[in-house]
Formats: structure tokens, sequence, C-alpha cells
């Protein structure tokens, strides 16, 4: 099957995707746009699910509130932080909404307009030939248009395809455990470091009944460190997880360079986790999808051609960049075993904690 040409085709419908859609078709209702939807209930994305007050900013700015069926169970105050080769513990206040990952990009979804085709398929294919790109997916099917938009996330098939670099990646792995007496004294939310396992970050999320265990591994042995730093986290504790309901694994961006950062080419833009733009030291990417998707649709409904696009585009990004640069660097001090040491000992901007009778331990 094969369309006629289309002004856009959209290749993913996360935050990224969906925003982008929303925020075009209603400033420019005359364009012919296309989005690509890859994700399903049995294949949504690994995440954590936690909403950051930025993406909560966002939001606002969007006039949205989010439905109950959007929100989990608990909400999030603090970010308990350990320290496995230390042995050190801090908490930390943090201002987190837990939701359901999956309810709230269909929660998005459910805002683009009628007006824009959405086909329940994933992108295996992008050709060029005479300024014509030609997108082919799972389902066999066929689409042609002069704009491709890559909102596909960290393995982007929109940038491997036609920009070629992409930045460091990770392999994010989690488990959902249901929980267990075993389990009930761990913390809401916590941020793991584990130097003997990964140089990167790991989380524990209280989430509708369970706990997720994730964290980020490098790509060569990933599915034994992940193993071996569960097997530590338990002895930490002194529990048992138990028997998973499901595992979850997918590459995961970390940005080590200004390069990693990219809006894109003409013709070819960019948004969210497939430009780079996520957080290098908590992978929190959900606010930098929503806003780079806005700051597209914006790109779009004031240029005049595609290098005028792309010139815009470039400068409303100039902002995120310059933020997610910063982020590098704060990755380079919370992942570096020493520097981290002395941090967490200071105990500066820590809060304490207190048992249940409120008193500090």
């Amino acid at each position: 099957m094969t369309d006629n040409l289309w002004d856009a085709v959209i290749v993913g419908a996360g935050p990224a995707g969906a925003v982008f859609a929303a925020e075009l078709a209603h400033r420019c209702p005359q364009k012919k746009l296309l989005l690509l939807d890859g994700q399903d209930r049995e294949h949504p994305k690994p995440c954590g699910g936690l909403l950051a007050p930025d993406a909560q900013k966002l939001l606002a700015g969007l006039h949205l509130t989010l439905p109950n069926t959007v929100l989990a169970d608990p909400q999030i105050f603090a970010v308990d932080t350990v320290d496995l080769q230390s042995g050190q513990r801090r908490l930390y206040q943090r201002h987190y909404l837990n939701m359901d990952r999956y309810a709230f990009d269909r929660y998005l979804l459910s805002r683009v307009p009628d007006t824009v085709r959405i086909v329940r398929a994933r992108c295996t294919e992008i050709k060029e030939q005479n300024g014509i790109y030609t997108l082919k997916t799972n389902g066999g099917q066929t689409f042609r248009t002069t704009d491709v938009i890559g909102a596909d996330g960290g393995n982007s098939r929109v940038r491997r395809m036609l920009m070629g670099h992409l930045p460091y990646t990770y392999t994010a792995i989690q488990e959902w455990y249901p929980e267990s007496a075993d389990t009930a004294e761990l913390p809401h939310y916590a941020c793991i470091f584990d130097a003997e396992t990964s140089d990167s970050c790991s989380w524990l999320i209280r989430k509708n009944g369970c706990v997720i265990f994730g964290g980020a591994f490098a790509k060569t042995g990933c599915h034994a460190a992940f193993e071996a730093q569960r097997a530590r986290l338990e002895a930490y504790f002194g529990i048992r997880f138990g028997t998973p309901e499901k595992r979850e694994a997918c590459p995961v961006t970390s940005p080590r360079r200004i390069r990693d950062f990219t809006p894109g080419r003409p013709h070819v833009y960019l948004i969210g986790e497939a430009a780079g733009f996520i957080s290098a030291s908590s992978f929190e990417g959900i606010s930098s999808a929503m806003q780079s998707g806005r700051m597209l649709a914006d790109a779009f409904a004031k240029g005049k051609s595609s290098a005028d696009i792309f010139r815009l585009y470039r400068k409303n990004t100039r902002g995120l960049r310059a933020k997610l640069l910063c982020k590098i660097g704060k990755r380079a001090i919370l992942c570096n075993s020493t520097l981290r040491f002395w941090i967490m000992k200071s105990g500066v901007q820590s809060i304490p904690r207190l048992d249940g009778e409120g008193i500090r331990i």
C-alpha cells in the first residue's frame, strides 16, 4: 500500500512525537501529518514512570492536568540514595509524580486531533531519493514524505539511518516484583550507585502493588551485571525480591559531549531522546521530549522553508542543549566514587531520616 505524499511523517508516538503532532496540528491544521505509533500494552517503553518537576511545569504551561487513571500509588516526596560500595545512605527531598508510563503516553496521544493519521506500526526502513523519503513499516505499509520527524527514542532508527552518529548508550534493564512482607520496608523510591557493577545509576520504585528494580548497564555483559547488582542490593537491605512478574530492557542514551545533542538537519528533524535530549545524570527525558516537540512545532509553524525551520529549531533548542550539557558535568560528579562519597558524607542538602514515631535515625 502506498499513500500520497505527506507533509511530515512522525516516527514514534511517545511524549515527543505526540506533543509535536498535537501542537502542529492545532497551529497548522492544513498540514498533512502521519504519526507512526509502535507501542502497545504488551510492548510499552520500559521506564520507571516518574514525572519530574520540569515535566510537571510543561504540563501546567499546556493547561493540562493528569487523570487519575494515569497516576500510580504511592506518590513520592523524597529519593533515598544508596551507595552499595561505601554503604552510605542519604535521603533527599524531591517532588515526582508516580504514574503509569504507558497510560501517560496514551493520554498525550489522545490530545492529537483527528486530522492527524495515526498508524499502529513501527518503521523498519527509510530511504531518500530526490528529496522524497520513503518509509516502510513492519506491517508492510509504505509512506512517502518530504519531512521526517525522528521521535523514536535512544536507539532511533531515523537517526541511525539518516544521520549515522548515535550517542553512547547503555542497556536499561528493569524487573517488576509483587510486593511482599520481605520487601515491605524498602523505600518508595531509591537511587542506587554501585561502582562494582555499573558506572551509572539504578532505581528502585514502588508502583501499584509492585516493586520495580532497574538500572543502566554497559551493553556488554549487561544481564550479568544486573543480576550481580540485584544480589548486592538484596544483601544490603537483607531481603529477597522473589520471582519477577516481568523483565524489560531497552537502549537508553547517555550523552557525553556536545555533538551528542543534534536537532537533525533540514527535512530530517530529531526530537526527544532521538536528538540526545535526555539528562545524562538521571535519565529523565520526558520533560525534554515534550519541550523539544513544542519547539519543533513552533519552528514548523513559523518557518518559510526547510532551512528556515531548521534554523528556528536550532535556535529554540539552544537553551535546552546548554542545560543538558550541564547534566553531563553533573553525571561526571555523581558517578565518580570518590566525589560521591564525600558529597554523601557531608550530608549537604539531605533531610533527616525519621522512624515511624518521628525519631531521627
